[in-house]
């Protein structure tokens, strides 16, 4: 144990039975075995815990490879975004596409119904509505009622 052999541990007890008395030394060493008791649960507690955290760091580990082996493969199928042929191409589709809608003729409007085609003098005959309020019974008040 701490190195103490047979010999020094009966004269501990000796020792103690003389200094404690009979009647107080069962409860003496009832009470020493739970501490003890409790000594060994929290160390096995703390070992529990230090087994666990090497565990979760494996774990955490394992998670971030996957994550780095995923950022690569995204990565290696996206081209460069400072790439100048994706750049160039780009602009080259805008400036043809401009051209074209400069040359096209602006398309008709759908007669479908979607679209509303009013001439500017119709929305300006229409009918405005009138200036009175319109009250609900729930507008008035109580008194009113």
């Amino acid at each position: 144990m701490f190195g103490i052999g047979m010999p020094e541990l009966i004269l501990i007890l000796a020792i103690a039975l003389i200094v404690i008395g009979p009647k107080k030394l069962p409860d003496l060493a009832k009470s020493l075995g739970r501490a003890m008791r409790e000594f060994k649960k929290a160390t096995s507690e703390l070992k529990g815990s230090l087994e666990l955290d090497s565990e979760m760091k494996e774990v955490k580990d394992a998670f971030d490879d996957i994550q780095s082996d995923i950022k690569d493969s995204v990565l290696e199928d996206k081209p460069r975004a400072g790439s100048d042929d994706s750049i160039d191409g780009k602009k080259a589709d805008l400036e043809k596409d401009y051209t074209d809608w400069q040359k096209d003729p602006s398309p008709d409007p759908p007669d479908d119904g979607s679209a509303v085609s009013a001439a500017p003098s119709e929305i300006a005959d229409a009918p405005t509505p009138p200036d009175s309020e319109t009250t609900r019974p729930e507008d008035t008040p109580e008194k009113d009622r």
